[in-house]
């Protein structure tokens, strides 16, 4: 066709693979469609060199913009570390300060420069400054408040601990909240700290009734009494108990008792009362008692022959009288020896002849008692009254030897053990120590702490006078009386008093003692 172009479009091919072969194949295309393929081709290559621009140039971009926003950011934290350290320097400095009141310094104040703020970091800062110094004025009056109390504290223990009256402090609830040191010398308790919190009866269960009373009556604001204490490690005391209330208002806080050891001062009384007695009754007894005897040896010389019935009942009679007579004179001079006991005269004194004296006046006649010593080899001295000593050595082996005479036979018609009454002397650190045992009956268990009392006494025909004469005795050489049981059966009686004598004034009377080296 005249005017058209044409061309031919060409593959080359390769045949089989054993040997080397072509195949060539071709065939005419119109011009126009070889253009439009140039033409494509072309957009393609522009398209393909446009797409590796256009990575170029978003590579470029997102440089671009990964600069400017690393830029942001930089000046973003600039900014915001700026500010941050404005916020956060007046934030440091307040926890500073804080700290600084955490470990007690309440003198701790933020400077007025982080104070210009009229922020809420201002605000903060002055209220904290009003704070720390309200805090610090606070503990200033604490302190001193504190500081006061603890004076008045140390004044009330000191005053607590020096007098000799009990103080026990109970709340509301009857526990104990204070015990100070002379009750627990009273009561003999070692740690009063562990009866703290505790029930004042389970300490004193005799203080019931006086309890009871300021409970039920609270107007009377106190109840005072007497109780006995009676512990079976201790002897019997007597206190004078006062309970009274503490309130605050009206409002019952809890009460205080007081207590006094009055033992001594009422055996006191009863004594000088007992003394009393004895010499109104020595004065009246004795002055017809002579003319009593005279009479009746009278009436026995005068009418003896003259009597021819029954003269024998006569002479009984008579005999009796005089014999009554007789008794009653000792028991006046009892009565007269107990009123009018002698001041003792301390000087040195050798106590093993003492308690040999002693034993030998007793044992004198008595067959059916053994009396025994059981004496140191080394001579024991002691600045003492030895009449006095020795006297009170005498009744006691007295009361021992008629303690023997009134055991019981046993049930069994055994034969009962030979009397026997044992004197010991020892030497136990600064004191002398004379214990007179026997096996006979023993002593009562009920009431033995009266036996010491006058006219206190077990035996029908006892006057009750021994023991109080020998507790005289020992009280003028500060010495004790104590009553026990003899393990074998019987009593043993203890006299314990210093070696060395103890005058009023307080200044020790010159002893003459053995060496230390031998000393028992």
């Amino acid at each position: 066709m005249v005017g058209q172009k044409y061309d031919k479009v060409r593959a080359l091919a390769k045949i089989g693979s054993l040997f080397d072969a072509y195949l060539l194949v071709g065939r005419s295309v119109e011009s126009k469609v070889l253009e439009h393929v140039e033409t494509a081709e072309g957009a393609v290559s522009e398209y393909a060199a446009i797409k590796q621009r256009g990575g170029e140039l978003q590579q470029r971009l997102f440089l671009t913009f990964a600069v400017v926003a690393l830029l942001l950011l930089l000046v973003a934290v600039w900014f915001g570390m700026n500010f941050a350290n404005k916020l956060g320097v007046p934030l440091s400095v307040l926890v500073d300060m804080a700290e600084r009141v955490r470990a007690g310094d309440l003198s701790a104040r933020i400077q007025e420069k982080f104070l210009k703020y009229e922020d809420e970091l201002g605000s903060l800062g002055r209220a904290f400054n009003r704070m720390t110094g309200q805090l610090e004025s606070q503990r200033t009056e604490l302190i001193d408040a504190n500081r006061q109390l603890d004076t008045r504290r140390r004044f009330t223990e000191a005053v607590l601990s020096g007098v000799s009256s009990g103080v026990i402090g109970v709340d509301n609830y009857g526990q104990i909240t204070l015990v100070n040191s002379s009750a627990a010398i009273l009561l003999g308790i070692q740690h009063s700290d562990s009866w703290l919190q505790k029930p004042l009866l389970s300490l004193l269960p005799e203080l019931q009734d006086l309890m009871q009373q300021i409970v039920e009556r609270p107007l009377a604001r106190f109840v005072e009494g007497e109780i006995e204490i009676n512990r079976d490690e201790q002897s019997t005391k007597t206190f004078f108990v006062r309970a009274s209330l503490e309130q605050v208002e009206q409002d019952v806080q809890g009460y205080v008792v007081t207590f006094d050891d009055v033992s001594d001062l009422i055996a006191a009384q009863r004594k000088a009362a007992w003394g009393d007695v004895a010499r109104r009754i020595a004065h009246e007894i004795k002055n017809p008692l002579t003319p009593i005897q005279l009479s009746a040896e009278r009436l026995r010389r005068r009418y003896l022959k003259e009597i021819v019935t029954e003269p024998e009942i006569f002479v009984s009679c008579l005999d009796t009288i005089i014999r009554q007579v007789d008794d009653i004179g000792r028991m006046v001079d009892e009565f007269s020896g107990f009123a009018r006991m002698p001041k003792a005269v301390m000087q040195p004194t050798n106590l093993n002849d003492v308690c040999r004296q002693a034993v030998l006046l007793q044992s004198a006649g008595r067959n059916d008692v053994d009396i025994k010593t059981n004496l140191p080899q080394e001579i024991m001295m002691a600045t003492c009254d030895g009449r006095l000593l020795s006297q009170s050595i005498s009744n006691l082996i007295k009361n021992g030897m008629e303690a023997i005479e009134g055991r019981t036979p046993p049930e069994n018609g055994a034969e009962l053990a030979r009397g026997l009454v044992l004197v010991t002397l020892q030497h136990i650190g600064d004191d002398a120590l004379i214990m007179i045992e026997d096996n006979g009956k023993g002593l009562p268990r009920e009431q033995r702490h009266r036996l010491t009392e006058p006219y206190v006494t077990t035996r029908a025909k006892g006057t009750g006078l021994g023991l109080a004469i020998v507790k005289k005795i020992m009280e003028d050489h500060h010495g004790t009386l104590t009553l026990e049981d003899r393990v074998e059966g019987g009593a043993r009686v203890c006299l314990r008093f210093p070696v060395v004598h103890i005058k009023d004034s307080g200044e020790a009377v010159e002893e003459s003692r053995q060496p230390a080296h031998n000393r028992v």
